[in-house]
């Protein structure tokens, strides 16, 4: 059960990935591999059944930019690339730099011998600001 987190602040572009620059809990197994400073992470479907099952838990505070325009702002977890539209996660802060805790969380599957890329992407319309990100897998079956 790896945890990767991100703890000073960091302005993310539209439709860019969060980057986790510590690992306090590494995967010492192969099973989760990551580059420190990289919003990419790659699971690993090592098993001997037809898949492998992961929990990814992702907890964060989010605010718009400094001299962004306040509205709706969200972030996702994505799989290959794509925002998981179930893991959505939205706020509406009504002042650039008003911070809001968010969290979501999606299952994801990986066949047997292949990989799937795992990331946070902003899903806004503009930069945000994220500080805190906080990103567990874990593998479930």
């Amino acid at each position: 059960m790896p945890e990767y987190t991100a703890i000073a602040t960091q302005t993310v572009a539209a439709n860019q990935n969060v980057l986790f620059t510590e690992a306090p809990i590494p995967c010492t197994k192969g099973l989760v591999t990551h580059r420190a400073g990289s919003g990419l992470f790659n699971l690993r479907g090592n098993c001997s059944q037809c898949r492998v099952r992961y929990k990814v838990d992702f907890i964060g505070n989010i605010a718009v930019s400094t001299g962004g325009t306040p509205g709706l702002i969200s972030v996702a977890i994505a799989v290959d690339g794509e925002p998981l539209p179930s893991s959505v996660a939205t706020v509406t802060p009504t002042a650039a730099g008003a911070f809001f805790n968010v969290a979501a969380s999606e299952y994801v599957d990986v066949t047997k011998g292949c990989c799937a890329s795992l990331s946070i992407r902003n899903v806004s319309g503009e930069a945000i600001d994220v500080s805190n990100a906080n990103l567990i897998i874990t593998r479930v079956c």
